[in-house]
């Protein structure tokens, strides 16, 4: 199995994709907004999409999008041909689409907004932590993305604030806080003196 960066030779997939992301919106019934195949094309000719192949055999794709002039960047798409799933190559994707949109955009907040559980897991393990809509994007042509799925009356009614969808959100300025040693050290041996305590009260009964 071949996990690629996308360009001009794989745009003869671009309607075999276009269909699977149909069908698994159908099957679902929420979250995957349609994209034309004009729209997919156009992501695999500016090298901003991922594909996976096994031989000439499409298997699954998931692409970039940028918002708010580069400051925000979106994974968008994945999706894996039924013939391909339950191998974990959608996370395998996942992988190779972030890792290529950290090289391309390095100062950009890497987004999602899923219904998927498997797909908020993916997220978490690269670092995504969720987060309100309000963090996002505002710009409009990203919500308006959102208007081929069956929710977006929901986000319309809550005025762009919430949706069916959870919002992640990677960071690459957040830096996590780090215990130091000395805390480290402090904190065992609390809890030996608790532990030690404990231990006598036990044995004076």
């Amino acid at each position: 199995m071949d996990i690629i960066i996308a360009d001009k030779s794989h745009t003869i997939h671009a309607q075999t994709i276009c269909n699977a992301i149909e069908d698994a919106a159908q099957v679902r019934g929420t979250g995957i907004a349609k994209r034309s195949i004009e729209y997919i094309i156009s992501k695999m000719e500016t090298n901003n999409a991922v594909i996976a192949l096994e031989g000439d055999i499409f298997a699954g794709f998931c692409y970039i999008e940028t918002w708010s002039h580069d400051k925000f960047v979106a994974n968008s798409g994945l999706i894996v041909h039924p013939d391909f799933r339950n191998q974990g190559l959608a996370k395998k994707i996942k992988q190779v689409v972030f890792e290529h949109s950290r090289r391309t955009y390095p100062n950009a907040k890497i987004f999602s907004i899923t219904t998927g559980l498997a797909v908020m897991k993916m997220n978490s393990a690269l670092g995504y932590k969720p987060v309100t809509f309000s963090e996002l994007t505002d710009e409009p042509s990203f919500w308006k993305g959102c208007q081929t799925c069956k929710n977006y009356d929901v986000l319309q009614r809550t005025t762009q604030s919430m949706c069916l969808c959870t919002g992640m959100l990677y960071d690459p300025s957040y830096k996590p806080k780090v215990t130091t040693k000395k805390v480290k050290e402090k904190t065992f041996l609390r809890l030996k003196s608790i532990k030690q305590s404990l231990f006598l009260k036990k044995h004076k009964k």
